[in-house]
Protein backbone atom coordinates (compact mmCIF):
# COMPACT_ATOMS: atom_id res chain seq x y z
CA UNK A 1 0.00 0.00 0.00
CA UNK A 2 1.36 3.30 -0.90
CA UNK A 3 2.26 5.77 1.37
CA UNK A 4 3.91 9.29 1.21
CA UNK A 5 6.72 11.79 1.45
CA UNK A 6 6.84 15.18 1.15
CA UNK A 7 7.48 16.52 -1.75
CA UNK A 8 4.70 14.05 -3.27
CA UNK A 9 1.63 14.72 -5.23
CA UNK A 10 -2.15 12.87 -5.41
CA UNK A 11 -4.46 14.07 -7.92
CA UNK A 12 -8.11 15.11 -6.71
CA UNK A 13 -11.35 13.53 -8.10
CA UNK A 14 -12.47 16.85 -9.22
CA UNK A 15 -9.34 18.41 -10.92
CA UNK A 16 -6.22 19.99 -8.81
CA UNK A 17 -3.63 17.81 -7.20
CA UNK A 18 -2.60 18.30 -3.58
CA UNK A 19 1.19 18.00 -2.15
CA UNK A 20 2.36 16.35 0.56
CA UNK A 21 3.84 18.96 3.63
CA UNK A 22 4.27 16.29 6.45
CA UNK A 23 2.73 13.37 7.93
CA UNK A 24 0.64 14.60 11.26
CA UNK A 25 -0.45 10.98 12.09
CA UNK A 26 -1.61 7.19 11.69
CA UNK A 27 -4.74 5.34 12.77
CA UNK A 28 -6.11 1.98 12.40
CA UNK A 29 -8.04 2.54 8.95
CA UNK A 30 -5.23 5.09 7.43
CA UNK A 31 -2.56 7.81 7.73
CA UNK A 32 -3.47 11.84 7.93
CA UNK A 33 -1.08 14.09 6.57
CA UNK A 34 -0.72 17.64 5.68
CA UNK A 35 -1.22 18.60 2.21
CA UNK A 36 -1.29 22.32 0.39
CA UNK A 37 -3.74 22.49 -2.29
CA UNK A 38 -3.04 25.60 -4.61
CA UNK A 39 -1.60 27.21 -1.65
CA UNK A 40 -3.73 26.25 0.99
CA UNK A 41 -3.27 23.76 3.25
CA UNK A 42 -5.21 20.92 4.20
CA UNK A 43 -5.23 17.79 6.04
CA UNK A 44 -5.67 14.56 3.97
CA UNK A 45 -6.38 11.19 5.38
CA UNK A 46 -5.20 8.39 2.98
CA UNK A 47 -6.40 5.11 3.26
CA UNK A 48 -3.74 1.99 4.21
CA UNK A 49 -6.95 -0.40 3.87
CA UNK A 50 -7.54 -1.54 0.15
CA UNK A 51 -10.91 0.48 -1.24
CA UNK A 52 -12.32 0.77 -4.85
CA UNK A 53 -13.46 3.87 -6.22
CA UNK A 54 -16.92 1.74 -7.12
CA UNK A 55 -17.18 0.72 -3.47
CA UNK A 56 -19.95 1.49 -1.65
CA UNK A 57 -17.93 3.36 0.96
CA UNK A 58 -16.72 5.46 -2.13
CA UNK A 59 -20.12 6.26 -2.61
CA UNK A 60 -21.19 7.15 0.76
CA UNK A 61 -18.22 9.75 1.03
CA UNK A 62 -18.86 11.35 -2.05
CA UNK A 63 -22.49 11.92 -1.09
CA UNK A 64 -21.32 13.38 2.53
CA UNK A 65 -19.27 15.36 0.69
CA UNK A 66 -21.89 16.70 -1.92
CA UNK A 67 -24.49 16.89 1.13
CA UNK A 68 -21.81 19.23 3.23
CA UNK A 69 -20.87 19.63 6.66
CA UNK A 70 -24.19 19.23 9.50
CA UNK A 71 -22.14 22.91 11.22
CA UNK A 72 -19.33 24.08 11.82
CA UNK A 73 -18.21 21.84 14.43
CA UNK A 74 -17.25 19.08 11.82
CA UNK A 75 -13.85 18.65 10.33
CA UNK A 76 -15.95 17.16 7.29
CA UNK A 77 -14.93 15.76 4.17
CA UNK A 78 -14.64 18.24 1.12
CA UNK A 79 -12.26 16.59 -1.62
CA UNK A 80 -11.77 13.41 -2.83
CA UNK A 81 -9.08 12.00 -4.40
CA UNK A 82 -8.80 9.86 -7.60
CA UNK A 83 -8.01 6.44 -6.98
CA UNK A 84 -4.15 5.11 -6.40
CA UNK A 85 -3.16 1.24 -5.88
CA UNK A 86 -6.14 0.12 -5.03
CA UNK A 87 -7.18 3.17 -2.52
CA UNK A 88 -7.81 6.65 -2.29
CA UNK A 89 -8.03 9.39 0.12
CA UNK A 90 -10.30 12.56 0.95
CA UNK A 91 -9.58 16.24 1.96
CA UNK A 92 -10.57 17.92 5.18
CA UNK A 93 -10.01 21.11 7.47
CA UNK A 94 -6.86 20.90 9.26
CA UNK A 95 -7.31 21.03 13.03
CA UNK A 96 -6.43 24.55 14.67
CA UNK A 97 -3.07 24.61 17.14
CA UNK A 98 -5.46 25.93 20.03
CA UNK A 99 -7.66 22.25 19.81
CA UNK A 100 -6.24 19.41 21.90
CA UNK A 101 -6.69 15.55 21.42
CA UNK A 102 -9.69 14.58 23.60
CA UNK A 103 -7.59 11.55 24.61
CA UNK A 104 -4.80 14.39 26.26
CA UNK A 105 -7.83 15.80 28.09
CA UNK A 106 -8.63 12.13 29.50
CA UNK A 107 -5.50 11.42 30.18
CA UNK A 108 -4.73 14.80 32.12
CA UNK A 109 -1.86 15.73 29.96
CA UNK A 110 -4.55 18.66 29.13
CA UNK A 111 -7.18 20.88 31.68
CA UNK A 112 -10.02 22.39 30.98
CA UNK A 113 -9.55 26.43 32.72
CA UNK A 114 -12.97 25.82 34.59
CA UNK A 115 -15.53 23.58 35.38
CA UNK A 116 -17.99 26.14 32.59
CA UNK A 117 -15.73 24.86 30.45
CA UNK A 118 -16.15 20.99 30.32
CA UNK A 119 -19.95 22.08 30.49
CA UNK A 120 -19.57 24.20 27.35
CA UNK A 121 -17.67 21.46 25.35
CA UNK A 122 -20.05 18.90 26.32
CA UNK A 123 -22.84 21.25 25.21
CA UNK A 124 -20.89 21.46 21.86
CA UNK A 125 -20.61 17.60 21.74
CA UNK A 126 -23.88 16.79 21.79
CA UNK A 127 -25.14 19.75 19.68
CA UNK A 128 -22.62 18.52 16.85
CA UNK A 129 -24.56 15.22 17.16
CA UNK A 130 -28.35 16.28 17.33
CA UNK A 131 -26.86 18.15 13.84
CA UNK A 132 -25.87 15.22 12.54
CA UNK A 133 -29.01 13.18 13.86
CA UNK A 134 -31.38 15.83 12.56
CA UNK A 135 -29.69 15.29 8.93
CA UNK A 136 -30.88 11.34 9.50
CA UNK A 137 -27.15 10.58 9.80
CA UNK A 138 -25.82 8.43 12.36
CA UNK A 139 -22.08 8.18 13.05
CA UNK A 140 -21.45 4.65 13.78
CA UNK A 141 -17.83 5.08 15.06
CA UNK A 142 -17.81 7.28 17.92
CA UNK A 143 -14.73 6.86 20.24
CA UNK A 144 -12.40 9.39 22.32
CA UNK A 145 -10.21 10.18 18.90
CA UNK A 146 -12.80 11.27 17.33
CA UNK A 147 -12.92 14.98 19.48
CA UNK A 148 -10.58 18.11 19.38
CA UNK A 149 -11.11 20.52 22.21
CA UNK A 150 -10.29 23.92 22.72
CA UNK A 151 -10.41 23.94 26.71
CA UNK A 152 -9.63 27.02 27.01
CA UNK A 153 -13.42 27.98 25.59
CA UNK A 154 -15.04 24.72 25.05
CA UNK A 155 -15.01 24.83 21.59
CA UNK A 156 -15.33 21.46 19.70
CA UNK A 157 -14.43 20.03 16.40
CA UNK A 158 -15.66 16.08 15.48
CA UNK A 159 -13.02 14.53 12.94
CA UNK A 160 -13.28 11.42 11.34
CA UNK A 161 -16.44 12.05 9.59
CA UNK A 162 -15.66 9.68 7.02
CA UNK A 163 -18.21 6.55 8.70
CA UNK A 164 -21.09 8.88 8.74
CA UNK A 165 -24.07 7.07 6.92
CA UNK A 166 -27.53 7.53 6.31
CA UNK A 167 -28.99 5.91 10.17
CA UNK A 168 -31.11 2.99 8.48
CA UNK A 169 -27.74 1.91 6.18
CA UNK A 170 -25.27 -0.01 7.68
CA UNK A 171 -21.91 1.21 7.24
CA UNK A 172 -20.16 0.58 4.03
CA UNK A 173 -16.84 0.43 5.76
CA UNK A 174 -17.41 -2.17 8.15
CA UNK A 175 -16.41 -0.48 10.73
CA UNK A 176 -18.24 -1.30 14.16
CA UNK A 177 -16.27 1.03 16.63
CA UNK A 178 -13.91 0.91 19.40
CA UNK A 179 -14.23 -1.62 22.46
CA UNK A 180 -15.33 0.87 25.60
CA UNK A 181 -17.65 3.03 23.38
CA UNK A 182 -19.92 0.36 21.13
CA UNK A 183 -23.22 -0.29 22.10
CA UNK A 184 -23.35 -3.97 23.41
CA UNK A 185 -25.46 -4.92 20.58
CA UNK A 186 -22.86 -4.07 18.11
CA UNK A 187 -20.17 -5.66 20.41
CA UNK A 188 -21.88 -8.81 20.03
CA UNK A 189 -22.89 -8.24 16.74
CA UNK A 190 -26.45 -8.78 17.03
CA UNK A 191 -26.68 -4.95 14.97
CA UNK A 192 -25.13 -2.28 12.83
CA UNK A 193 -24.22 1.08 14.01
CA UNK A 194 -27.38 3.17 13.66
CA UNK A 195 -28.38 6.31 15.79
CA UNK A 196 -29.34 4.49 19.25
CA UNK A 197 -26.08 3.00 19.29
CA UNK A 198 -24.41 6.62 18.42
CA UNK A 199 -26.73 7.65 21.89
CA UNK A 200 -24.79 4.68 23.94
CA UNK A 201 -21.72 6.23 22.56
CA UNK A 202 -22.37 9.57 23.29
CA UNK A 203 -22.88 8.87 27.10
CA UNK A 204 -19.96 7.42 27.07
CA UNK A 205 -18.15 10.17 25.64
CA UNK A 206 -19.82 12.59 28.52
CA UNK A 207 -19.33 10.06 31.19
CA UNK A 208 -15.80 9.56 30.57
CA UNK A 209 -15.85 13.54 30.51
CA UNK A 210 -17.35 13.88 33.31
CA UNK A 211 -16.18 11.48 35.75
CA UNK A 212 -12.76 10.49 33.35
CA UNK A 213 -13.40 6.70 33.60
CA UNK A 214 -14.95 4.20 31.74
CA UNK A 215 -18.58 3.69 32.98
CA UNK A 216 -18.58 0.11 32.36
CA UNK A 217 -14.48 -0.61 34.01
CA UNK A 218 -14.94 -1.88 37.81
CA UNK A 219 -14.14 -4.95 39.68
CA UNK A 220 -15.55 -7.13 37.60
CA UNK A 221 -12.23 -6.18 35.42
CA UNK A 222 -10.08 -6.11 38.27
CA UNK A 223 -11.00 -9.89 38.86
CA UNK A 224 -9.57 -10.64 35.51
CA UNK A 225 -6.08 -10.52 35.20
CA UNK A 226 -5.87 -10.52 31.47
CA UNK A 227 -8.93 -9.39 29.44
CA UNK A 228 -9.24 -11.94 26.58
CA UNK A 229 -11.71 -11.94 23.60
CA UNK A 230 -14.41 -13.69 25.76
CA UNK A 231 -13.71 -11.74 28.54
CA UNK A 232 -14.03 -8.78 26.90
CA UNK A 233 -17.38 -9.62 24.99
CA UNK A 234 -18.98 -10.46 28.83
CA UNK A 235 -18.24 -6.86 30.22
CA UNK A 236 -18.91 -4.92 27.34
CA UNK A 237 -21.28 -6.99 25.30
CA UNK A 238 -23.25 -10.12 27.43
CA UNK A 239 -23.13 -9.08 30.80
CA UNK A 240 -21.87 -5.06 31.51
CA UNK A 241 -23.12 -3.30 34.58
CA UNK A 242 -23.01 0.22 35.41
CA UNK A 243 -20.14 1.01 38.02
CA UNK A 244 -23.00 2.65 39.66
CA UNK A 245 -25.69 0.37 39.14
CA UNK A 246 -28.46 1.03 41.89
CA UNK A 247 -29.38 -2.43 42.16
CA UNK A 248 -26.35 -3.99 41.09
CA UNK A 249 -23.18 -3.09 43.24
CA UNK A 250 -20.53 -6.42 41.35
CA UNK A 251 -19.12 -3.95 39.60
CA UNK A 252 -18.04 -0.92 41.68
CA UNK A 253 -14.99 1.58 40.96
CA UNK A 254 -12.44 0.31 43.68
CA UNK A 255 -10.92 2.49 46.51
CA UNK A 256 -7.02 3.28 45.11
CA UNK A 257 -7.77 1.80 41.66
CA UNK A 258 -10.84 4.24 40.48
CA UNK A 259 -9.88 7.08 42.10
CA UNK A 260 -11.78 9.26 39.38
CA UNK A 261 -14.97 7.99 39.63
CA UNK A 262 -15.07 7.47 43.16
CA UNK A 263 -14.32 11.64 44.12
CA UNK A 264 -16.66 13.15 40.84
CA UNK A 265 -19.91 11.18 41.05
CA UNK A 266 -20.62 12.24 44.57
CA UNK A 267 -19.98 16.06 43.44
CA UNK A 268 -22.76 15.96 40.81
CA UNK A 269 -26.50 16.28 41.66
CA UNK A 270 -29.05 13.31 40.86
CA UNK A 271 -30.74 14.53 37.73
CA UNK A 272 -26.86 13.95 36.30
CA UNK A 273 -26.31 10.78 38.15
CA UNK A 274 -29.57 9.90 37.26
CA UNK A 275 -29.13 10.73 33.65
CA UNK A 276 -26.12 8.28 33.10
CA UNK A 277 -28.11 5.65 35.61
CA UNK A 278 -30.78 5.44 32.55
CA UNK A 279 -28.36 5.44 29.96
CA UNK A 280 -26.02 2.47 31.38
CA UNK A 281 -28.87 0.39 33.36
CA UNK A 282 -31.86 0.31 30.83
CA UNK A 283 -30.61 1.70 28.47
CA UNK A 284 -27.64 -0.96 28.18
CA UNK A 285 -30.56 -3.44 27.59
CA UNK A 286 -32.63 -1.23 25.81
CA UNK A 287 -31.68 0.59 22.76
CA UNK A 288 -34.86 3.20 22.65
CA UNK A 289 -34.29 4.21 26.78
CA UNK A 290 -31.22 5.51 25.89
CA UNK A 291 -31.32 9.70 26.89
CA UNK A 292 -31.13 11.21 22.94
CA UNK A 293 -29.17 14.11 22.12
CA UNK A 294 -31.57 16.77 22.84
CA UNK A 295 -32.10 15.58 26.61
CA UNK A 296 -28.58 15.61 26.64
CA UNK A 297 -28.78 19.28 25.94
CA UNK A 298 -31.66 20.11 28.58
CA UNK A 299 -29.61 18.15 31.06
CA UNK A 300 -26.56 20.11 30.51
CA UNK A 301 -27.87 23.30 29.99
CA UNK A 302 -29.55 22.31 33.48
CA UNK A 303 -26.00 21.35 35.31
CA UNK A 304 -24.83 24.46 33.91
CA UNK A 305 -27.49 26.60 35.51
CA UNK A 306 -27.09 24.78 38.79
CA UNK A 307 -23.49 25.69 38.96
CA UNK A 308 -22.44 28.25 41.09
CA UNK A 309 -18.79 29.88 41.86
CA UNK A 310 -17.61 29.78 45.28
CA UNK A 311 -17.55 32.91 46.87
CA UNK A 312 -14.92 32.43 49.05
CA UNK A 313 -11.65 31.26 47.02
CA UNK A 314 -13.01 31.73 43.61
CA UNK A 315 -10.63 29.47 41.10
CA UNK A 316 -13.24 27.20 40.02
CA UNK A 317 -16.84 26.25 39.33
CA UNK A 318 -18.27 23.97 42.32
CA UNK A 319 -21.34 22.17 41.11
CA UNK A 320 -24.77 23.36 43.15
CA UNK A 321 -26.97 20.96 44.42
CA UNK A 322 -30.20 24.04 44.59
CA UNK A 323 -32.57 21.38 43.41
CA UNK A 324 -31.67 19.06 46.89
CA UNK A 325 -31.94 22.57 48.54
CA UNK A 326 -28.84 22.04 50.40
CA UNK A 327 -26.13 23.94 51.48
CA UNK A 328 -23.26 24.11 48.91
CA UNK A 329 -19.84 22.52 49.98
CA UNK A 330 -16.69 23.85 47.55
CA UNK A 331 -13.44 21.73 46.82
CA UNK A 332 -11.77 24.52 49.61
CA UNK A 333 -13.71 23.14 52.50
CA UNK A 334 -15.81 25.65 53.02
CA UNK A 335 -19.52 25.22 52.91
CA UNK A 336 -22.22 28.14 52.20
CA UNK A 337 -25.65 28.88 51.34
CA UNK A 338 -27.05 29.37 47.77
CA UNK A 339 -27.74 33.04 46.27
CA UNK A 340 -31.10 34.11 45.13
CA UNK A 341 -31.98 32.43 42.44
CA UNK A 342 -33.72 33.79 39.17
CA UNK A 343 -36.64 31.00 38.18
CA UNK A 344 -37.57 30.50 34.36
CA UNK A 345 -40.06 27.68 33.91
CA UNK A 346 -37.43 24.82 34.10
CA UNK A 347 -34.78 26.75 35.05
CA UNK A 348 -33.00 28.50 38.21
CA UNK A 349 -30.21 30.39 38.26
CA UNK A 350 -28.55 31.36 40.91
CA UNK A 351 -27.28 35.20 40.48
CA UNK A 352 -23.83 35.51 41.78
CA UNK A 353 -21.12 38.00 39.54
CA UNK A 354 -19.85 36.41 36.73
CA UNK A 355 -23.33 34.17 35.98
CA UNK A 356 -24.26 34.21 32.54
CA UNK A 357 -28.02 34.17 30.91
CA UNK A 358 -28.27 32.65 26.97
CA UNK A 359 -30.95 32.79 24.97
CA UNK A 360 -32.54 29.55 26.12
CA UNK A 361 -33.42 31.30 29.01
CA UNK A 362 -34.31 35.20 27.63
CA UNK A 363 -36.11 34.12 24.57
CA UNK A 364 -39.13 32.09 24.66
CA UNK A 365 -39.08 28.39 22.98
CA UNK A 366 -35.19 29.34 22.48
CA UNK A 367 -32.96 26.06 22.78
CA UNK A 368 -29.23 28.33 22.04
CA UNK A 369 -27.36 27.89 24.78
CA UNK A 370 -24.75 29.76 23.15
CA UNK A 371 -25.60 33.53 22.75
CA UNK A 372 -25.30 35.32 26.19
CA UNK A 373 -27.95 37.67 26.46
CA UNK A 374 -27.03 38.80 30.32
CA UNK A 375 -24.41 38.51 33.13
CA UNK A 376 -25.07 39.28 36.80
CA UNK A 377 -22.61 42.49 37.63
CA UNK A 378 -21.01 43.90 40.68
CA UNK A 379 -21.34 47.66 41.46
CA UNK A 380 -17.81 49.07 41.66
CA UNK A 381 -18.52 51.41 44.26
CA UNK A 382 -20.82 49.19 46.31
CA UNK A 383 -19.88 45.18 46.18
CA UNK A 384 -22.63 44.61 48.27
CA UNK A 385 -25.27 45.57 45.11
CA UNK A 386 -25.43 43.03 42.00
CA UNK A 387 -27.74 43.34 39.30
CA UNK A 388 -28.44 41.66 35.84
CA UNK A 389 -26.94 43.44 33.17
CA UNK A 390 -28.96 43.54 29.87
CA UNK A 391 -26.43 41.86 27.02
CA UNK A 392 -29.18 41.34 24.78
CA UNK A 393 -30.43 43.42 21.50
CA UNK A 394 -34.09 43.75 23.38
CA UNK A 395 -35.47 46.05 25.96
CA UNK A 396 -36.65 43.93 29.49
CA UNK A 397 -38.66 45.44 31.84
CA UNK A 398 -38.20 44.90 35.87
CA UNK A 399 -41.20 44.31 37.68
CA UNK A 400 -41.04 45.34 41.10
CA UNK A 401 -42.78 43.66 44.43
CA UNK A 402 -45.26 46.23 44.18
CA UNK A 403 -45.89 45.65 40.43
CA UNK A 404 -44.37 48.38 39.50
CA UNK A 405 -42.51 48.23 36.11
CA UNK A 406 -39.23 49.82 34.52
CA UNK A 407 -37.69 49.16 30.97
CA UNK A 408 -34.22 48.28 31.20
CA UNK A 409 -32.54 48.93 27.91
CA UNK A 410 -29.99 46.99 26.24
CA UNK A 411 -26.85 47.22 28.03
CA UNK A 412 -28.86 48.71 31.28
CA UNK A 413 -28.70 46.61 34.77
CA UNK A 414 -31.56 45.29 36.51
CA UNK A 415 -31.54 45.13 40.51
CA UNK A 416 -30.85 42.11 42.22
CA UNK A 417 -33.55 41.81 45.28
CA UNK A 418 -36.26 39.53 46.45
CA UNK A 419 -39.31 39.70 44.71
CA UNK A 420 -37.89 41.31 41.63
CA UNK A 421 -38.97 40.02 38.26
CA UNK A 422 -37.90 40.34 34.97
CA UNK A 423 -39.94 40.06 31.87
CA UNK A 424 -37.63 39.28 29.03
CA UNK A 425 -38.77 39.02 25.33
CA UNK A 426 -42.22 38.06 24.56
CA UNK A 427 -42.88 38.34 28.24
CA UNK A 428 -40.37 35.65 29.48
CA UNK A 429 -41.05 36.13 32.73
CA UNK A 430 -37.93 35.53 35.91
CA UNK A 431 -38.84 35.89 39.17
CA UNK A 432 -35.94 36.16 41.55
CA UNK A 433 -36.15 33.78 44.91
CA UNK A 434 -34.46 32.70 47.45
CA UNK A 435 -33.85 28.22 47.10
CA UNK A 436 -36.72 26.57 48.57
CA UNK A 437 -38.56 29.50 47.98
Amino acid sequence: MRTFKKGDTITLADGGRAEIVRKIGEGGQGIVYEVTIEENRYALKWYTCRFKKQDDFWENLRANIEMGSPDGKFLWPLRLTEQEEDSFGYIMDLRPPEFSDFSDILNNRVKFSSTEMVIKSALNIVNGFRALHRKGLSYQDLNDGNFFINEKTGDVLICDNDNVTPGDKKNSGNVGGKPGYMAPEVFRGDAHPNSLTDFHSLAVILFKLFLRHDPLWGAAHEKTPCITEEREMELYGTRPVFIFDPNDDSNRPINGIHPNPIKLWPRYPAFFQDAFIQSFVRGLKDPNARLPDNEWQKILIRLRDEAISCPFCRRDWSINKLSENTAISCACGRSYSPPLRLLLDKHAVPLFPGKKLYACHTTEGSDDYNTVTGEVIMNKNNPALWGIKNLSRTSWEMITAGGGRKPIDSGSVVPIGTGVSVAFEEERVGAMSQAGA
